[in-house]
Parts: C-alpha cells; structure tokens; sequence
C-alpha cells in the first residue's frame, strides 16, 4: 500500500548536505546546451475538441484539449494571453502553481469564458518552476474530460542539464464505446488506462552521463499516485514548482497529490542498451507506465556530473513567523462547512478567513472521511509543519494529500493581497471537486 502523505514523516526530510553551488554549476556549464529565447508576442491558448490514442486498434477516445505546445516563459515575465474557448461550455482557467495572480483567479477575479468566445488577459510569472493549466474546475455537466496544459517558467541563472523534458500523467476510464468516462460518472469501476504525455508506455531515452531534467505533473482526474524508475536514482529539486533542498527519493520514488508537481534529476548510469521500467502505484497495484532506455550511443561526457546544486531560489521567506501567526481549522470537504460546488460558487459567500498582507497564516487542515482528501491552495505555498509545530520541512508545496482521520498543518507568508480559491476533494473518482474561497487584505 502506497502512502498516501507526501513525505510527511520526520525519516523522509532530506539530509543537508553543504553543495558548492556556484563552482558546480561554473564547472559544467560549458558543456551545457544555451537556453531557448522565448518571444514576448501574444500567446495564443485554443480549448477545444481532441483524441487520444488509448487502446490498441481501438477507435480514438474524443477529449477536450489545449491545442498547440507548452507554454514557456521566463521568470519576471508578464505575458499577454488570448485565450479561446471552441467548448461548448464556459471554461474556467486556473493557473496552477500561480503565485499573486489575484487578478487571474477563476470565478473570483476573472468570470469563466462563455463557450466560443475569446478573452485576452495578461499574467505575470514571478517564480520559475513548473506550472500547470487546467480546464477542469467547472466540470460538473461536463460530457468527457478535459486535458491540463504543462506551464514552464524558465530561470533566469542557468540550471546545469542537458535535456529538460515534461512528464506529464493522466489517467482515463474508457467504456466499451470508445468514449471516456467523467469523474463522478458511473462507470469509476473501469480498469484506469495511464498516459505520459498523451501516449502509453512511451520511452524516454537518456545517453550515458547524461542529465535529464523531468518535471512530473500528475494531471490525473483524482488519484494521488507513486512514480517509481526501477534501479535510478532520482534526485528531487523541487516541488510544486518551487526549489527545495535536494534530495534522493527513497526507492527512487515520488508521491504526488493531483494536480502536484516534482521536478528531478536523472543522470544516464545504466548500461548501454538496457532499459528501466517507470512504474505507477496508484495504492492498490503498480502499471507499468513508460520506460527510461540508455542510449547505445557514446557517453555524452567521460564522467558522471558532480551533485547538483539547489535550483536558484525564488525569493520565498526563509523563516516563517509561527509565534503570532493567524490560526484557522479547515475541515476538509464538510458538507456543513461552507465548501460548495464550483458552479455554485458565489464570491457573497463567507470567506474560509481573512489576513492581513504580511502576516503568518497557519492552516490545521482536517479530513474526518474515510479516504485522502486532496487540499489545493491557490495564490500563495505554503510549508508543512512538523508534527510538534516546531519547525517545518524543507520544500514548499501548494497542494497536500491529508490522509484519512489525520490533520495535517501548514504554514505560509500572506503575501499578495487578493482574493483566491481553495480547493478540496476526495481521492476517489466519483467524490466532487469542492470549492472556498480567502482574503488577503
């Protein structure tokens, strides 16, 4: 059985380890590739009808989709975006991973797209990391599902690797018709098909002595997942788009919550030829879910890289004030606790709290249901504290899995002034997506 908490236990902090971060990332950026230019034109981002390739020899699955690439930006950048939406529904884009985007804020600072319409909008990026779109908040009613969109914001200081590729995981239920199943829809009890990048069981080749910088997005509909590569080690460098204290995976696996983020480093130290299974446990059984093949190529250098060095930060508080900090229960999904349905939304409704711009905000995030309940925060990250409310761990997180009967609390800088949403539901494929909302003043 998978644990469903990311790393919650004091055993998994990370050791601190003294990295020679300047003279590291001086040493090897010769070899590196230069950075891509980005153009600061308008973005164009289409929603509209898609298929997926999900069963051999089996008609194509209709999806809703982004068309087009990525969407790369650098750090500091503010970026003008066209959105336009060939649904036929009104579309609600939120910006996962987006701090300080009050003005951005699905149903509280942008109202959804009316289908087939278009709205232009402007965001600012302030921290590098990998980001998210995603289309599903307003799901209910919703005929098949709906595809997130990867967002990478690039450094600005140069980041020693080779390749930086996406891996982004989706899981589907597809009827006997070919058509895929909506979350909440009858049908949950179908076997999951897992897709990395749109396709099954892709490979992802890596020379000897090469890094790779993957950045894992589990984009599945509810299920909190473990991402295991056999026989690698997987060094994480941040989570949820944020930096964190480098660290080795424990058995060379990452637990992410949906909607969660973990970008690490892989260097190509197998034998030329060989290939390792990419597994996902999804806490009943593990799929194979795609493979990491060594090149037969020549090495790409003579030698393995040194450690890396920590990713630059993003200018988030080292030190959290928890003495006086403002201190609020939220009771996870409580049906008699304010938490309402996406399209139910109403921006009257009382706010969860209210802080001040500056203060410490200390969460006590409780799930009395009988499965994880998934916790997303949206505007700010926040910390994990310690058990003893003592300390906190060494990552910054903007969406937590809190296990059946526990509370979990954390912590974060009320920084950006603005209203914003936070999110709750079950980790079941049928529990609704639920919504509140908060105010820094």
């Amino acid at each position: 059985m998978v644990r469903i908490g990311l790393m919650t236990s004091d055993e998994s902090r990370p050791n601190r380890r003294a990295l020679l971060a300047g003279i590291a990332a001086a040493a090897i950026a010769p070899s590196l590739p230069a950075r891509p230019v980005w153009a600061s034109q308008i973005h164009l981002l289409v929603a509209g009808p898609s298929t997926l390739s999900l069963r051999p020899n089996g008609p194509a699955t209709p999806v809703w989709s982004f068309a087009g690439p990525d969407l790369r930006l650098r750090r500091g950048q503010s970026q003008e975006i066209s959105f336009e939406n060939r649904l036929p529904f009104p579309a609600a884009i939120t910006w996962r991973g987006l701090d300080a985007a009050a003005a951005s804020e699905p149903l509280l600072g942008r109202r959804p797209v009316a289908a087939k319409a278009k709205e232009n909008s402007t965001i600012s990026v302030p921290h590098a990391g990998t980001l998210m779109v995603d289309l599903r908040l307003l799901e209910d009613g919703v005929r098949q599902p709906a595809r997130p969109l990867p967002m990478i914001v690039q450094e600005t200081e140069p980041v020693a690797v080779d390749r930086d590729e996406r891996f982004l995981i989706e899981d589907w239920r597809v009827a006997p018709d070919g058509t895929a199943v909506m979350p909440g829809a009858a049908g949950g009890d179908i076997a999951p098909i897992y897709t990395v990048n749109g396709k099954v069981a892709p490979d992802f080749t890596l020379r000897v002595n090469e890094r790779l910088r993957l950045r894992l997005i589990n984009g599945c509909q509810r299920a909190v997942v473990a991402m295991k590569i056999e026989g690698v080690e997987v060094m994480v460098m941040a989570l949820d788009g944020q930096p964190a204290e480098p660290f080795l995976a424990r058995n060379g696996a990452v637990v992410l919550a949906p909607g969660g983020r973990a970008d690490v480093f892989l260097d190509g130290t197998g034998a030329p030829g060989s290939a390792a299974p990419i597994l996902l446990h999804d806490g009943k059984e593990a799929h194979p879910l795609a493979r990491l093949v060594t090149s037969a190529e020549s090495p790409l250098r003579s030698s393995r890289l040194q450690a890396p060095p920590p990713l630059p930060s993003n200018g988030l508080p080292v030190e959290l004030g928890l003495k006086n900090a403002l201190r609020f229960d939220v009771a996870l999904g409580a049906p008699d606790s304010g938490w309402m349905r996406p399209q139910n939304f109403a921006a009257s409704a009382a706010p969860i709290f209210r802080a001040k711009a500056g203060r410490t905000v200390v969460l006590a995030l409780k799930n009395s249901g009988p499965i994880a309940n998934v916790f997303h925060l949206h505007g700010h990250h926040f910390r994990l504290l310690d058990r003893l409310d003592d300390g906190w761990k060494p990552y910054w997180l903007d969406t937590l899995a809190v296990e059946p009967g526990q509370t979990q609390r954390i912590a974060f800088a009320a920084t950006y002034p603005g209203r914003y949403l936070i999110q709750s539901f079950a980790a079941d494929w049928a529990a609704p997506r639920l919504v509140r909302w908060y105010a820094v003043e």
